[in-house]
């Protein structure tokens, strides 16, 4: 299986720098029983049935990119150097995080972000270092709130700078743990109206926890797919998660994962019978054609990068040339891609 074989072409133009507003009138996708339908996002209640179940990631998006600055004594005086941060994971103490420039800094200098918050270089590798802040906990998430910034996607960030408006909307509705770098992106289409909606239909919710990695924008190196190895991502299902996930699937209802951070939560979380166990650890399940899932039944989804592992997922649940067949369509007809763009809805066909 060849990485040429997730390759498309798609126009710069249709890579989205900002979301719909209001969320819920982005365009969706809809691909089941061999036939594509463009649709409206809002248009979710009339697509799903009583029963079906929605498995959201709560996940809340922390501002982790971070300007500061190093001040270094010389012969000649101060010297001081301007450093951009990205946060990358919480590390066993402290942070991992790359900076730039990496090489001006020293394991043992102290970088400022403003008055509110700094931290000290503990050590350095090849491509990252790792910080220790001068805060943590609740205090650190405030100092971050005050000097942070939304850590937009590369793709956007090469675009435009992250502003005040992205404190919203790179922020899911339900956001409640903090602890990603990356928003689980197809769940920024959901608001408030269209998930009372959804209620008044009786589709169920689940929530989960998966804090996405900076990792998820990594491209893949290795022409054999076969052989790449993922990044891990901590998650947690609850046991009030996992039994509303089996009673939902005893019922006879449809489990779908609202992004690919929940779907390879729950099918991590899953035995080979497809019953979800409470899970509260660090996954790197990769899904690639081939797979067998366990649990889920469909997904929504943005559209996603050439190559990625996340178009080798999706390919695994509807087929190699569907997903073709699925993105042709999406481009010919305009749809937005990546973080901020349009939805899909993808039923594959079930079998008993």
């Amino acid at each position: 299986m060849k990485l040429s074989d997730f390759d498309f072409d798609l126009p710069e133009n249709l890579i989205a720098t900002r979301p719909a507003r209001p969320r819920s009138s982005a365009r969706l996708l809809v691909a089941e029983q061999g036939g594509i339908a463009d649709r409206i996002v809002r248009d979710l209640p009339d697509l799903l049935m009583p029963g079906d179940l929605l498995v959201l990631n709560d996940t809340k998006v922390i501002p982790a990119r971070l300007t500061g600055h190093r001040t270094r004594q010389t012969a000649q005086g101060d010297a001081t150097a301007k450093i951009e941060v990205t946060l990358l994971e919480p590390a066993a103490s402290g942070w991992r995080a790359l900076a730039k420039p990496l090489r001006k800094l020293k394991p043992g200098e102290t970088i400022r972000f403003g008055e509110a918050l700094s931290a000290v270089v503990a050590d350095i590798g090849e491509a990252e270092l790792r910080l220790e802040f001068d805060a943590e906990g609740a205090a650190l998430d405030a100092a971050l709130d005050q000097v942070g910034a939304m850590p937009l996607p590369p793709y956007i960030a090469a675009q435009r700078a992250p502003d005040a408006a992205d404190r919203e909307d790179y922020q899911t509705v339900w956001a409640r743990r903090a602890g990603a770098v990356a928003a689980p992106t197809a769940s920024l289409h959901f608001d408030a109206p269209l998930l009372d909606a959804l209620r008044a239909r009786d589709v169920r919710f689940a929530h989960v926890t998966l804090h996405v990695g900076a990792g998820t924008f990594l491209p893949v190196k290795v022409e054999d797919v076969t052989t790449h190895r993922m990044h891990a991502e901590w998650g947690e299902v609850s046991a009030e998660a996992a039994s509303a996930i089996n009673a939902a699937r005893a019922a006879g209802g449809r489990i779908i994962p609202v992004g690919t951070t929940a779907l390879r939560l729950i099918e991590s979380a899953a035995d080979s019978d497809g019953q979800i166990h409470p899970f509260a650890e660090a996954t790197d399940i990769f899904i690639y054609p081939g797979y067998r899932f366990r649990v889920t039944d469909a997904l929504m989804t943005n559209f996603h990068l050439p190559k990625s592992t996340l178009l080798m997922l999706v390919s695994a649940l509807m087929g190699q040339d569907r997903i073709r067949n699925i993105y042709r369509h999406a481009v010919e007809r305009g749809y937005r891609f990546f973080s901020y763009g349009d939805a899909s809805l993808l039923i594959p066909e079930r079998t008993e």
